[in-house]
């Protein structure tokens, strides 16, 4: 063959694996942007990307282990236990902002597990306030107008990963308007 031909024929092959690079940004859409991001896993501080929950309701808590609503743990276990089966994730960020989670990674692994059997997605301790809130955080609060005031503050996503609703850290897990949205989402398509 030509050299010259055989040099076309590998620059037009470049262009098209170029043009296929649509396939790979279809790929990143179907992750929306409230999932675009890794975190360390509690346990073991292995990142996790949260696109694995794409398509998922997904219920997103700031927690800590020396609150007043630390009890909440239970109630998020047994929503995550109750609705897992039909889509329901609940993702657990440890926090210390408000100076109720000084554990390590590890300690805060053990209490979770040992003290309210908790089973659902937890990831190391993260910043949810403030200048220093991590970039998942920062758009939670800007698409709700509604950032984190205490710990076990709440934020449903639908399917689509579009923030539903916010909720406070005083609605419990049990909550009948929590638990009716989250119906709501598991049957929207």
């Amino acid at each position: 063959m030509n050299p010259f031909l055989r040099i076309l024929r590998t620059c037009c092959a470049g262009l098209a694996l170029l043009a296929a690079a649509p396939v790979f940004a279809a790929d990143s859409a179907a992750c929306p942007a409230t999932l675009q991001y890794s975190f360390p896993r509690l346990q073991d501080e292995k990142p996790q990307s949260l696109c694995q929950y794409a398509g998922k309701v997904v219920l997103v808590v700031n927690t800590a282990s020396f609150c007043g609503f630390t009890p909440q743990y239970k109630g998020l276990e047994a929503l995550y236990a109750k609705y897992q089966a039909r889509g329901l994730v609940v993702l657990g960020f440890p926090s210390n902002d408000f100076s109720q989670e000084p554990a390590a990674n590890a300690q805060i692994a053990d209490f979770c597990e040992n003290t309210f059997g908790v089973k659902f997605p937890m990831f190391g301790k993260t910043t949810v306030s403030g200048p220093q809130a991590v970039p998942l955080y920062k758009l939670l609060a800007a698409q709700t107008g509604s950032a984190p005031a205490w710990n076990f503050h709440k934020y449903l996503l639908g399917r689509d990963g579009h923030v539903v609703a916010s909720y406070g850290s005083q609605v419990e897990p049990e909550d009948r308007k929590l638990l009716q949205e989250i119906e709501k989402q598991l049957t929207a398509k």
